[in-house]
């Protein structure tokens, strides 16, 4: 009787990852899509949010209260399809060990000593992106996700739709032609 190697599971390790769309994708709401896996376990599924998807729209046009002032100018970001209901802050940062840190769900009062904060960032998001135990890994396998590690400039590049095509360019030189390919390559 042979025994198994022991390969570790190649999922089990997702969280602080980005996931880049392939370019295949084409779902409307994570089209072009870099999202942060913030929270990932086997047992629990994944939560993440879409870094790239802007609303057009601004935390002054969606709250009123003179709490969120200090906040107004930051744009909300679609985070995903989970919540749509939902504004939430979230802070993002470097730590000393140069591994991306995030504050989830906070509220106005830590957005804004967050922002005071050198080298960190403060985004509002509009919902989330959830996945049921196994199905985040499911689309992986299935080739809808690149994951791969936050690139260091990161924080200091526009959170648009530009941003999934410049970490598609860092990846190889075969992802940076896929980004660059026409949506739709039979209208050339």
């Amino acid at each position: 009787m042979t025994s198994e190697p022991n390969h570790p599971n190649p999922f089990s390790n997702l969280q602080g990852k980005l996931l880049l769309a392939e370019p295949s994708l084409h779902e409307s709401t994570f089209r072009k899509s870099v999202i942060l896996l913030a929270e990932h376990t086997t047992e629990e599924g994944a939560m993440g949010l879409i870094l790239n998807h802007p609303s057009g729209r601004h935390v002054g046009d969606l709250l009123k209260d003179p709490a969120f002032a200090r906040l107004s100018h930051l744009p909300v970001h679609h985070g995903g399809p989970v919540s749509k209901n939902q504004l939430t802050f979230t802070a993002l940062w470097w730590n000393s060990r140069h591994e991306l840190r995030w504050a989830l769900r906070i509220s106005a009062d830590e957005a804004i000593e967050h922002a005071a904060k050198p080298g960190r960032i403060v985004r509002a998001f509009i919902g989330y992106s959830g996945w049921e135990p196994g199905q985040l890994e499911s689309e992986i396998g299935a080739n809808a996700w690149i994951p791969t590690l936050p690139h260091k400039n990161l924080l200091v590049m526009d959170h648009d739709l530009s941003l999934w095509k410049k970490l598609l360019h860092h990846l190889s030189p075969l992802h940076g032609l896929l980004a660059d390919a026409p949506d739709n390559p039979m209208l050339n």
